[in-house]
């Protein structure tokens, strides 16, 4: 046998032996076992209930339309949660809007159907910052990102020059990561169309699209010339005839 439950033994015998002492649960009359109402009770009475609970116990007056009558229990109801105090135990309403289990007056642990849980109080949606675990019901710590950087410079395929229109993109930085991978983080990169500050490249180069327009301006002169020399040649021809 182990030290701690021979000690527990002469404790035990040592309050038997004292005639003062009495044991709380043989202390409850019989009515009061056989009365379901006043089960675990000190004192009770039939149209009332309990008044009075056992040690460990607390007191919850229990309402039923205009009825109310006193209870002792292991644990408190939803709503409520166990004050311990010298006299009696007692069960105390959580007073946290939206609350169904709270450790304190001020401090929920479970929130009611569609509400989240955070930091002891229930909202419909959690606070900047944090995101809603479903699994739980609870605001858990977000994807912290960092504030946007400058516009990048205008390009199109990787050139500055050589298009009337391009696109320039601005980043910021994941700051901190979220509590749990599924947890998505806000976008980190965007473009916008811009319009460049160099249409045409400095050297005179220019990109295939705008060789191709020149080569066809070209092609269309030449074209125009040899209609109008032919047209003279007509014209001479006819002189001579």
């Amino acid at each position: 046998m182990s030290l701690g439950a021979i000690i527990r033994i002469l404790d035990r015998k040592k309050r038997e032996s004292d005639p003062m002492w009495q044991d709380p649960v043989d202390s409850v009359p019989a009515s009061y076992v056989s009365n379901p109402i006043c089960k675990g009770c000190l004192s009770c009475s039939k149209d009332n209930g309990c008044s009075r609970c056992q040690q460990k116990l607390f007191f919850f007056l229990r309402r039923e339309g205009m009825r109310q009558y006193g209870e002792c229990l292991h644990s408190c109801p939803s709503g409520y949660y166990g004050h311990r105090a010298p006299d009696m135990n007692r069960c105390a309403r959580c007073r946290i809007e939206n609350c169904d289990s709270c450790f304190s007056k001020d401090f929920c642990t479970k929130c009611k159907v569609g509400f989240y849980l955070h930091r002891g109080r229930c909202f419909e949606e959690c606070p900047d910052g944090f995101a809603a675990l479903d699994e739980t019901m609870e605001c858990v710590e977000g994807c912290e990102v960092g504030h946007w950087s400058e516009w990048g410079t205008c390009s199109r395929n990787n050139r500055t020059c050589g298009f009337k229109w391009g696109l320039e993109t601005r980043t910021r930085q994941i700051v901190k990561k979220p509590a749990k991978d599924t947890i998505p983080c806000p976008t980190i990169a965007e473009s916008r169309r811009c319009k460049m500050a160099m249409r045409h490249c400095p050297g005179g180069k220019r990109t295939p699209k705008a060789k191709e327009k020149k080569n066809k301006k070209k092609k269309r002169k030449l074209i125009e010339r040899a209609q109008e020399q032919h047209s003279v040649f007509l014209a001479t021809d006819r002189a001579n005839q």
